[in-house]
């Protein structure tokens, strides 16, 4: 998994602590930044992403998200040409998380090594989910004008479909386009629905419904066509 956060200790779960490389906005990438400087920025960014989920990112201005930051106008321009450009920052940061979800993907396999690799998986996935919801919610509500920020959602959740994909097939199941589809659908759309209410959620009580769940329906063997008429023959008896 990526190294580039660690889970706070402020209470809450889905918040994460920004330990590592952070993306830049276009003016900062000129020039080599101290420590202070990439402090400032995280600040900024961690301000962006609140004000996006409270006013959404259309409805924000920098004027709010320098309040939030606690910092000026013209510290913000040293580090961002606008809001634009702080959305693609972030965006970067949650494409990378995103990618890092897929290639870290270890067998699921239908034992209970399998089913503790699914778990862990979908835990990830969902505080991914709640830290990045305004990124997330403007790429699946299609309010991001920028391509190159829209391609990167697209790209993001088209490589978990792809490890998914290929952890379903050296499990035996199927794979198929339908298969991983109503797959990504279940976790996607429970984490969007939870995040764009602003509901409170245990991540252990939504894992504890959905991995198994996932993991017999999507993680075993389909039965052969033969031992399917075979059991057919046996009720029709």
């Amino acid at each position: 998994m990526s190294e580039a956060y660690t889970s706070s200790r402020d209470g809450d779960r889905g918040r994460r602590k920004r330990t590592g490389d952070i993306v830049p906005g276009t003016p900062a990438q000129a020039r080599e930044l101290r420590a202070q400087g990439r402090k400032t920025m995280g600040r900024l960014l961690d301000a962006g992403m609140r004000v996006f989920s409270d006013r959404g990112f259309h409805a924000a201005r920098v004027d709010d998200i320098v309040r939030a930051a606690r910092t000026s106008h013209g510290t913000f321009y040293l580090y961002f040409a606008n809001k634009e450009d702080l959305l693609r920052a972030l965006a970067t940061e949650c494409a990378q998380e995103m990618d890092a979800l897929a290639g870290g993907l270890g067998p699921i396999g239908p034992d209970a090594e399998g089913y503790a690799e699914l778990r862990s998986f979908l835990d990830q996935f969902f505080l991914t989910y709640r830290r990045y919801g305004p990124i997330l919610r403007a790429w699946m509500e299609g309010h991001v004008d920028d391509r190159h920020v829209s391609a990167m959602g697209v790209k993001a959740f088209t490589d978990i479909a792809t490890a998914l994909g290929k952890r379903m097939h050296a499990a035996g199941a199927p794979g198929d386009v339908a298969s991983i589809s109503a797959l990504m659908a279940l976790p996607e759309r429970v984490a969007y629905f939870l995040v764009s209410r602003r509901l409170e959620f245990e991540n252990g009580a939504v894992l504890d419904t959905l991995t198994p769940m996932i993991h017999r329906g999507f993680f075993t063997a389909a039965p052969s066509a033969s031992a399917g008429g075979a059991r057919s023959s046996r009720n029709a008896r």
